[in-house]
């Protein structure tokens, strides 16, 4: 999660709404991180988790990531949620709750509402309390 907590920051420094994402091998070994670039990009689908799937996808030159994890700061909205299944991902792990636009445990509820594909195991509310703090002070900032 302290990799994700990097990439957050560095992403609402660069003005993107602060989430980061990390994708971790079946060694251990990060595969890929990413934060937000829907601004920089003016692409409303580059969320953290997107961008850290596919890069690690090529990387691996494979779509499918099923001995992978995936460490996300915030709670993947549904098109996150629903990227996850299709690429498999053996674990989810994130941080803070999305009431409003997650697609996890709120909102759809993606993978309990017959989705083929949902990772073995997910795991909500890691640091969670860090993980909202920084988009609080982001939003904060914004007023």
């Amino acid at each position: 999660m302290e990799l994700a907590l990097a990439q957050a920051r560095l992403a609402g420094a660069r003005g993107e709404i602060p989430v980061g994402a990390v994708v971790i091998g079946p060694a251990g070994e990060v595969l890929a991180e990413a934060g937000n670039e829907t601004e920089a990009g003016c692409d409303a689908t580059a969320h953290a988790e997107m961008l850290a799937l596919r890069r690690a996808a090529l990387s691996r030159g494979s779509p499918r990531l099923a001995d992978c994890d995936l460490v996300v700061t915030l709670e993947p909205c549904p098109m996150c949620a629903a990227a996850i299944g299709l690429f498999r991902v053996r674990r989810l792990i994130f941080g803070a709750y999305d009431p409003k636009g997650g697609g996890v445990e709120h909102g759809p509820r993606l993978f309990d509402s017959g989705f083929p594909h949902r990772p073995r195991e997910i795991v909500g509310g890691m640091r969670e309390g860090e993980c909202a703090e920084i988009l609080r002070e982001f939003f904060a900032g914004l007023r």
